[in-house]
């Protein structure tokens, strides 16, 4: 979606056709047989058919009831559906809908907020303005389309998703690329207050100044990783923070999530099939100690989230911020591995096409990216259209991620998008790379 405003009838149909994307998607990603929608196949995660009911619940409230108007479906559902009400651990036991029943109320919902988008004037309020409502939906769905997939992956048994390839000529390699990027020092302009369906977190544009820095330019490797794990580190506490180490004595924590080792070789477990780890892919299931620990034993660090955007942004030739790496254009499978179909990140050095201004791969989509910053407010943050989205996160519990994985749809990736979890998080599809800080002497 671009920040140039679209003709009122052109903005309708992009909304309707990703509506209709998220819907297609949801109901793939649900389409197993009952038993393995009602079941919790972790403690970490609630069950399929809960996220199935909640994004038609959270539909109905929005697109429904607060911009169309309309006759509540299901006000019962609202306090059942409402993830601040229940944790994950706990949604099993509650009076959910059963598999047929959420199908059928998310369709109902979903005929009524078309009707709703059809007679919307797609302007005058700030909540409907380009269609910003219904963007927060797609993207809501889309969302916990991405959160269904880690389900998914930590479920027990038999495969029952099955990988697309990667377009062609996307597939590289990392040989012939320098290890890392020079990103100069100086301001640039970080957020973005004229992208229609950036969400409150990712506003205002503001100014922020950086030091050079070094960064990697393809995400941290299997292979990296490995080495890292043949020298020690995870026995070593000289790589760890106290709270880190500590995390990781308690958790146990030997390798990343999914990894197990036999003799020499590692293996890990994709979707139900076990593999050998691929050496060339960017590492994922790795919470921020385990990147943290890692950067610190190559004698780097992680990122600052200022850094990461204007690696990922910043355009020296014209000193402006792009949307994207590559420009202002939306994603497309030749520039990003998005959508989720690949079930895997795609090897480090592919998407040239997709590089940034900078020469720096793969910042969008492949793996989240850890950074070392808390989840904080920009200067002006302002909450909209609730302050449960982004506000009651921001603070020191939470470190954000930056740049989307494979599992991520690009309605829900930008440049500006920020995401937020636990230092402890291993479930999601989360990799990282480094960087250093550049010397006088390299600078000049």
């Amino acid at each position: 979606m671009s920040h140039d405003p679209l003709p009122i009838e052109q903005l309708r149909t992009a909304i309707a056709d990703r509506l209709e994307r998220s819907r297609r998607r949801t109901l793939a990603l649900t389409s197993c047989d009952d038993r393995e929608l009602m079941a919790q196949h972790s403690p970490l995660m609630s069950p399929l058919v809960w996220d199935l009911a909640h994004v038609g619940s959270q539909e109905e409230i929005w697109l429904v009831r607060d911009v169309g108007h309309r006759v509540p479906l299901r006000c019962d559902l609202d306090e059942l559906y409402d993830a601040f009400q229940h944790p994950r651990a706990e949604r099993p036991a509650l009076p959910l809908l059963g598999p047929d029943e959420a199908r059928k109320y998310i369709a109902e919902v979903r005929d009524k907020a078309l009707d709703v988008l059809e007679k919307s004037p797609l302007e005058g309020s700030a909540l409907i303005d380009q269609g910003f409502a219904f963007a927060m939906i797609v993207q809501h769905e889309q969302q916990h389309a991405e959160t269904m997939l880690a389900t998914h992956q930590l479920r027990k048994g038999e495969p029952v998703l099955f990988p697309e390839p990667l377009p062609a000529g996307v597939v590289g390699t990392r040989r012939g690329l320098p290890s890392e990027v020079l990103v100069p020092g100086g301001e640039y302009a970080m957020g973005t207050s004229i992208e229609p369906w950036a969400l409150d977190n990712e506003r205002p544009s503001h100014t922020v100044d950086v030091r050079p820095f070094w960064i990697d330019t393809v995400p941290v490797t299997n292979a990296d990783f490995t080495r890292f794990l043949d020298a020690g580190g995870y026995d070593d506490p000289r790589w760890w923070s106290a709270e880190g180490w500590a995390y990781r004595q308690k958790a146990g924590l030997e390798a990343p999530l999914f990894w197990t080792r036999e003799g020499d070789d590692w293996f890990r477990r994709r979707f139900g099939a076990v593999e050998p780890v691929p050496q060339d892919e960017p590492v994922q299931h790795v919470c921020w100690h385990e990147a943290d620990a890692y950067a610190r034993w190559a004698g780097r660090r992680l990122p600052t989230e200022a850094e990461w955007e204007k690696a990922a942004r910043f355009d020296p030739a014209t000193g402006r911020s792009r949307r994207y790496p590559w420009g202002d254009d939306d994603p497309t499978p030749v520039r990003a591995n998005l959508g989720g179909g690949a079930l895997r990140p795609a090897p480090a050095g592919s998407y040239p096409e997709g590089a940034s201004a900078l020469g720096v791969r793969q910042l969008i989509g492949d793996v989240w990216e850890w950074t070392s910053s808390d989840f904080q407010p920009y200067p002006g943050f302002r909450a909209f259209p609730y302050r449960e989205y982004s506000e009651v996160f921001f603070g020191t519990d939470y470190k954000v991620l930056r740049g989307g994985s494979w599992a991520a749809d690009q309605v829900a990736c930008r440049g500006t998008f920020r995401n937020w979890d636990y230092p402890i998080r291993r479930q999601i599809f989360a990799g990282f790379r480094t960087a250093r800080d550049a010397t006088t002497a390299e600078v000049a």
